[in-house]
């Protein structure tokens, strides 16, 4: 066995600590006595692992597992600081492992150093606490008691003996309930004084709060449904224990469960967790903190909070710097929790903050930062105001140096040649990106700044101004307007006609293209040839006896037709056929006339254009069209008014402002118009031309060199008229002679495409 010095001395290098301990307490704690095996065991052991496990009342049994039966050990204990050694003779330390970090109850870490063919294993504790060992065939289980200072067994045996509960000095005085942040639940119990004991864990899919020195008055022991406040816990029940006071929360779903206390106050937070939170963050609320630190668990009960700021600092690897001020002892109980998430419920539970610098995480009360941080920023303030100023000529090369220097402050102005923008004296605000003594002037015909203030501001308006002075990618816009119509009419109509003559010579059949051009038809040609000539015999006898004698009136051969029906195809051009039969007493005059038309169009207008990015371009060609106008003269005179002429465009024009997005595609705002004359409408005194106006005004996004439809108008007209006479024009076959048919087909479709082309600098060049 070991001297009580040189054990000592060995414990407080491997800590790296010299305090001036004022009273050391050795006391060797019998190890049981299963430890049996022969020497010739002991002398090749080797210790495998080194794992702990967590009990009630803040409990911890240390577990270390050897490849073979457990051999010699000798333990003790110190006070200053609280410390459970334990020397393995002939055992070597294979378990890879120098320091594991517990964080739970009164245990701090375990330690494991070999040395001259032993290992020893030093438990850090964060105050002195009783501990009992036992071995399980080549394990050896070391309890530390928690917060009572008494062993897990002890404590199991006391739960047992309502003789040697704990004393409950400490009541309950509120329970409360509150939605956080992200939709969790806080549950924040407050005490009639410092020092409550707490304990969380999970039972029976619970959380069970224990309190093993409070009382639960009461007022406080009925259940609290706290469905409405849409958390993972949706009921909370007080009650008392064999022990103290006890809460049970019942949870639903997936969530996560922590517990800090300050103070009075112990607060236990329920949170859903990110993976089963499907309804995303809801609008408006600011993005939680990502946290990626490696997960820790810490069970403290009244720690120093100096004494968890170092345990994170082991964990993170980082340097961890606290202010003198940073004072006080907080209450943990953290599972699974990254360690950047623990280390911000520390500084929040005691009003502390953090600033980092690399790997320097420096913590102090927030008030001591941030004062810290407003001298500085006063400092850098009083150097400004002390620095030399300087003058800088800065050309601009693509934008316009008003608007840059207007950008830059709002104190500019401007003349004819140029304007300058700077503080009155005295003034202690700064000017945009200018310092209180700033200055910027501006020249228009050279188009360029003059800045005047300190260096470090010239420096930033130079970096601004080389950001904003930036030639803009310009885009190519190409529309593409197409009138199609389409036409179809078939027109069939007839005119017939019955009746009786006098001349009853003889029958004759003629035909021709319509009914008027048969008026040489006679009934008998032969009959009339012979009376004319017989006249005309008797008026040149006549002539010889009598010059002036009148010529004879001869027979006629037109025929007065008495039409019956009479409805042709009225549409110019009709194609026709005409039958007439002139019998001995009758005339039957019989015309079929039928038209079909069909008409096909297209107007393809193509306007293109080039502009700067966001900035508006027009195209336009057309004519003037000019009408007549009557203007009322006013008076009484009789004067009837004054003509005027008036002139209205007919254009087709492309209005367009682009804008190119981030993701390389191109906003349009546009208007897109397509007029034409479509005829004149004739009034007593003058003509007006009558316009077919077509126009399109929208806003879309389009990909860069992608043709999009904006729209289309489809017009379809059906048109069937019918006339006939009744009866007749019903009857099969024969009815086509009695009756006037229409039926017509209009088609006319307008389609608007456009095709923006983003065109960048270098690829013009």
């Amino acid at each position: 066995m070991l001297g009580e010095q040189t054990m000592t001395a060995m414990i407080e290098d491997r800590q790296g600590l010299r305090p001036q301990i004022r009273t050391r307490r050795f006391a060797m704690a019998g190890l049981l006595a299963a430890v049996l095996a022969t020497p010739a065991a002991w002398a090749a052991n080797s210790l495998q692992s080194i794992r702990h496990e967590s009990g009630a009342a803040g409990a911890v049994d240390v577990i270390l597992d050897f490849a073979g039966p457990v051999g010699d050990v000798q333990a003790f204990t110190t006070d200053d600081p609280p410390r459970i050694a334990l020397d393995l003779v002939d055992t070597a330390n294979a378990s890879g492992q120098r320091r594991v970090v517990v964080g739970s109850g009164a245990t701090s870490a375990v330690t494991a150093v070999e040395a001259g063919g032993r290992t020893r294993i030093v438990i850090d504790l964060f105050r002195p606490a009783g501990f009992e060992s036992r071995v399980e065939g080549n394990r050896l289980i070391v309890s530390v008691a928690g917060s009572s200072g008494r062993s897990a067994a002890g404590i199991a045996a006391d739960l047992a003996d309502p003789s040697k509960r704990l004393p409950s000095s400490l009541s309950l005085d509120n329970i409360d309930f509150r939605r956080g942040e992200g939709g969790s639940g806080q549950l924040l119990l407050t005490f009639s004084g410092d020092g409550a004991q707490t304990d969380l864990r999970n039972e029976g899919g619970q959380l069970i709060v224990d309190l093993p020195n409070a009382k639960l008055p009461q007022n406080l022991r009925q259940r609290l449904d706290v469905v409405d406040f849409a958390t993972p816990v949706r009921s909370i029940e007080p009650r008392m224990s064999p022990t103290g006071a006890q809460l049970a929360l019942t949870a639903a779903g997936a969530y996560e469960s922590m517990a800090y206390q300050t103070g009075n106050q112990y607060v236990v937070e329920v949170s859903p967790r990110r993976d089963a939170d499907a309804a995303g963050p809801a609008l408006g609320r600011l993005d939680k903190p990502t946290y990626t630190g490696k997960p820790v668990t810490f069970n403290f009960q009244d720690i120093p909070v100096r004494t968890v700021l170092q345990l994170i600092a082991e964990e993170s690897g980082l340097n961890v710097v606290a202010s003198d001020s940073v004072t006080g002892n907080v209450t943990l109980r953290l599972i699974n929790v990254p360690w950047d998430q623990a280390l911000d419920i520390v500084l929040r539970a005691k009003q502390l903050d953090k600033r980092q610098e690399g790997s320097v995480i420096w913590i102090g009360p927030q008030t001591e930062l941030a004062e810290f941080e407003q001298r500085l920023e006063d400092a850098r303030i009083a150097l400004e105001e002390r620095a030399e100023m300087i003058t800088e000529f800065i050309p601009i090369n693509y934008g316009n140096a008003e608007d840059i220097a207007k950008l830059l402050t709002d104190e500019s102005l401007s003349n004819s040649q140029g304007g300058g923008g700077g503080s009155a004296s005295g003034q202690q605000a700064a000017q945009g990106f200018l310092s209180p003594r700033g200055s910027i002037t501006f020249d228009k015909r050279t188009n360029s700044l003059l800045v005047n203030d300190i260096p470090q501001k010239v420096d930033e308006v130079k970096a601004i101004v080389a950001l904003l002075d930036r030639a803009v990618d310009q885009v190519l816009i190409e529309a593409r307007i197409v009138i199609a119509t389409e036409s179809f009419s078939r027109e069939l109509g007839a005119r017939f006609g019955f009746s009786g003559i006098q001349n009853n010579s003889g029958n004759s059949l003629f035909s021709s293209g319509n009914l008027e051009t048969n008026t040489r038809n006679s009934i008998d040609r032969a009959e009339i040839a012979r009376e004319n000539a017989e006249a005309i015999r008797e008026w040149e006898l006549a002539r010889q006896t009598n010059p002036n004698a009148p010529f004879p009136v001869l027979a006629s051969n037109v025929i007065n037709r008495g039409l019956n029906f009479d409805l042709p195809a009225q549409t110019p051009g009709a194609g026709s056929f005409a039958l007439s039969i002139i019998g001995a007493d009758y005339l039957l005059d019989l015309e079929l006339s039928a038209l079909q038309t069909e008409g096909r169009g297209e107007v393809v207008a193509n306007p293109r254009v080039i502009t700067a990015n966001q900035q508006e371009a027009v195209i336009k060609q057309g004519d003037e069209v000019g009408f007549t106008t009557l203007q009322d003269a006013g008076g009484g005179g009789g004067v009837a008014g004054q003509f005027t002429v008036e002139f209205k465009e007919v254009l087709l024009e492309l209005r367009v402002t682009p804008t190119i997005t981030q993701d390389n595609r191109v906003f349009l705002n546009m208007l897109v118009k397509k007029d034409e004359v479509a005829g004149f409408i004739t009034t007593p005194l003058f003509s007006v031309p009558q316009l077919t106006k077509r126009e399109l005004t929208t806003a879309v996004l389009v990909e860069n060199g992608q043709t999009v439809v904006l729209g289309g108008v489809y017009e379809f007209e059906t048109r069937e008229d019918l006339s006939k006479v009744p009866f007749l024009g019903d009857i099969p076959g024969v009815g086509n002679f009695f009756r006037n048919k229409l039926k017509s087909n209009d088609k006319a479709e307008l389609l608007v495409f456009v095709t923006p082309r983003i065109l960048r600098l270098d690829e013009m060049r």
